[in-house]
């Protein structure tokens, strides 16, 4: 089949690009329904559960009305800036200040390994089930979450080529886990095995209030719901991006929010609430409760690993390179912009994204009042939160930049209420754990540092500190891969 000439792209709303477009509508289907899926359903459902008891699939309800909200907003800035910097391009439009477009940058980055963090820690409980070892050994799973980490930096500084077609293999080996969940689930409940009427008993240990209670866990379930804004990285490889761009975000987010529905609802009515949140693999207990005369529950925990694993590696991949990005960008100390002369990898930046994890697996795990889970993946959620709160405020900012080409237009009512949505969760009155802001805090501190660090040498050097070219924040210089 011939490709579409120069006119035939513009005539599709295509902005011209060096990149080929490869992704059709069922490609970036699989691609926003996969970098949906990962680690949050499969380590957060217990914890999600201990907060509103019986009703947890209604945090994952109100997370998806959220990340729905939020998708129209990114949805309107994709199709009318089709580039790959994504809210960083947004904000830097919108707003023109070079230190908020930084610390945009920087939080998005700080999202990326936290969130890769809390794969690594799921992945060394699934391991422990897995393999039969003792999962309450606390230096057993840090060990373990260590070693992972410092494979994915391995595998990093090696140099990975990625490729839409491994991501479709990635993304079935992930939703076969939540699959085989709810059909044990129905199997279940066709032999009379499941006590449906857990799922509408509320139960508040903290004492909140029902709302609150729901916003606490809603905090937390959002983690389970991150990653359709990668998707927007995509958009100069993407046919017709204008059409199929809103087509295929609202519909995995939708696929995704089912599933997280049903599992969360086959979870509780299938495992006592008390039990689901006191394990750390949820998911496993639920099928081992379920069908115990059935091997699903040795197989779960390795899909579980296979699905953390590509989490941890896709994150720390762009953590890394955005890290990298921002000091070419000289916004950073310029040595973070190194790479190495035989793999062509930014392995400074690597070795200091890894780093930060370790730090943060270590120091969180050392105290053993913390859920180290749910503290590094509600960290993600509140980074990426107020993220989201910032896209939704661009959209309408740049209302203001019209632009002479078709592109898709989220009701106003939308971005108002998703940012209304978001700065709410971002808020200690959702009762989020102190630690979480803590972590959040000593992330963004050192990246206030640094860029300061990075004026004063500029200065001292006669250099100006700012962005010089927005859309190379995610775009590694020719030859780094």
């Amino acid at each position: 089949m011939s490709q579409p000439t120069a006119g035939e792209h513009a005539a599709l709303g295509e902005e011209p690009t060096e990149l080929k477009r490869v992704m059709g509508p069922k490609l970036l289907l699989l691609f926003i329904v996969g970098d949906i899926l990962g680690t949050g359903v499969y380590a957060l459902t217990g914890d999600v559960a201990a907060e509103v008891g019986g009703a947890a699939w209604a945090p994952f309800i109100v997370a998806f009305l959220v990340a729905l909200i939020t998708a129209f907003s990114y949805l309107e800035l994709v199709t009318k800036y089709p580039r790959a910097a994504g809210a960083a391009l947004y904000t830097h439009k919108a707003f023109g200040i070079h230190l908020f477009t930084f610390m945009v940058c920087f939080t998005v980055m700080c999202s990326g390994i936290t969130s890769a963090s809390t794969a690594a820690r799921a992945f060394a409980s699934n391991l422990a089930v897995g393999f039969g070892l003792d999962e309450t050994n606390a230096t057993l799973i840090i060990t373990v979450a260590l070693i992972f980490m410092g494979l994915v930096a391995a595998i990093n500084l090696r140099g990975v080529g990625e490729s839409v077609k491994a991501n479709v293999f990635l993304t079935l080996v992930e939703l076969s886990g939540l699959l085989l969940v709810i059909l044990i689930g129905f199997y279940a409940a066709f032999a009379g095995n499941v006590d449906f009427s857990r799922t509408i008993v509320f139960d508040d240990p903290g004492d909140k209030g029902a709302f609150f209670a729901v916003t606490a866990a809603t905090s937390l379930a959002f983690f389970a719901m991150v990653g359709f804004e990668d998707s927007v990285n995509m958009a100069e490889e993407t046919h017709d991006p204008v059409k199929n761009f809103p087509k295929m975000m609202i519909t995995g987010i939708g696929i995704t929010g089912v599933i997280y529905v049903l599992v969360s609802l086959f979870a509780v009515a299938i495992v006592p609430v008390g039990v689901l949140a006191e394990s750390d693999t949820p998911l496993v207990t639920v099928v081992e409760t379920a069908a115990p005369g059935i091997p699903a529950g040795t197989i779960l925990p390795f899909i579980s690993m296979f699905a953390v694993a590509n989490s941890a590696l896709i994150n720390m991949l762009m953590a890394s390179r955005l890290l990298y990005g921002m000091a070419k960008q000289n916004v950073l100390p310029s040595a973070l912009g190194r790479v190495g002369a035989r793999r062509q990898t930014p392995w400074v930046a690597i070795l200091v994204t890894t780093a930060i994890s370790f730090g943060l697996i270590y120091f969180v795990s050392r105290d053993p009042e913390n859920d180290v889970v749910a503290a590094l993946g509600g960290t993600t959620a509140l980074l990426l939160l107020a993220v989201f709160a910032i896209v939704n405020v661009c959209v309408l900012v740049l209302r203001r930049d019209p632009i002479d080409r078709k592109h898709f237009v989220a009701p106003t009512v939308l971005p108002i209420v998703g940012a209304i949505c978001c700065l709410f969760l971002v808020g200690p009155w959702t009762g989020r754990d102190v630690i979480q802001y803590q972590i959040a805090g000593w992330l963004l501190g050192i990246g206030f540092v640094l860029w300061i660090l990075t004026w004063i040498t500029n200065r001292l050097l006669g250099q100006r500190t700012g962005i010089t070219d927005i859309e190379a924040l995610n775009e590694p210089e020719g030859g780094v891969n």
